[in-house]
């Protein structure tokens, strides 16, 4: 994470924030995770440098860059459009080549290109989506809040082993709710929505 200029990812007005211990402000209404928040998650998916690596909710880039350095390959899903534009333009300036950033609907994961030996979850979900899970190998791990709709959510480490599932709670958390569908299908279904 030392490697990583966080201040890249971050707007003029935060820049002088980047290095402090908090959740920093993003363009549609988001944020960036602390960063001792990413460390707990990285290190609690055991990253390995043959790993492939499935990030939803790519926000600014930063977690994104850290998992690159860490995995083989990493797909990151980012629904809101100007979120995964600028997070991509961010990552190759920096040169860091094996991260490709999809603007999609991350709650269904990235079937064509599974399984993936490790997932994180940047937003808080209800509970472990099995969907999710299906797309893990049969020794894979996913860490996710849990707990959408309370105030404070749970970081949860799931290994798969096979058929099984073995839960681990990590963490008590603050994380915005993942929401379904792109940035352009939310606007279209809810007129009230002003990204």
């Amino acid at each position: 994470m030392e490697n990583i200029p966080r201040d890249s990812f971050l707007s003029q007005t935060f820049q002088s924030h980047a290095f402090e211990d908090i959740a920093i402000p993003i363009d549609c209404g988001q944020t960036t995770t602390q960063p001792s928040t990413i460390g707990i998650m990285c290190q609690a998916l055991c990253i390995t440098r043959r790993s492939k690596v499935l990030e939803i909710g790519t926000g600014s880039g930063y977690q994104t860059a850290v998992l690159a350095r860490l995995g083989r390959r990493v797909y990151s899903i980012e629904r809101y459009k100007k979120l995964s534009e600028a997070a991509r333009k961010t990552i190759e300036g920096l040169s860091i080549a094996n991260v490709t950033i999809l603007c999609n609907d991350g709650t269904a994961g990235l079937v064509e290109q599974a399984p993936f030996d490790r997932i994180m979850v940047s937003a808080a979900v209800d509970d472990i989506p099995q969907i999710l899970l299906d797309q893990l190998n049969p020794q894979g791990i996913l860490v996710a809040p849990v707990g959408r709709g309370e105030k404070l959510q749970t970081i949860v480490r799931v290994d798969k082993r096979e058929n099984s599932y073995y839960h681990t709670e990590l963490k008590r958390v603050r994380f915005l709710p993942i929401q379904e569908g792109t940035e352009t299908e939310f606007v279209s279904s809810n007129n009230f929505f002003n990204p």
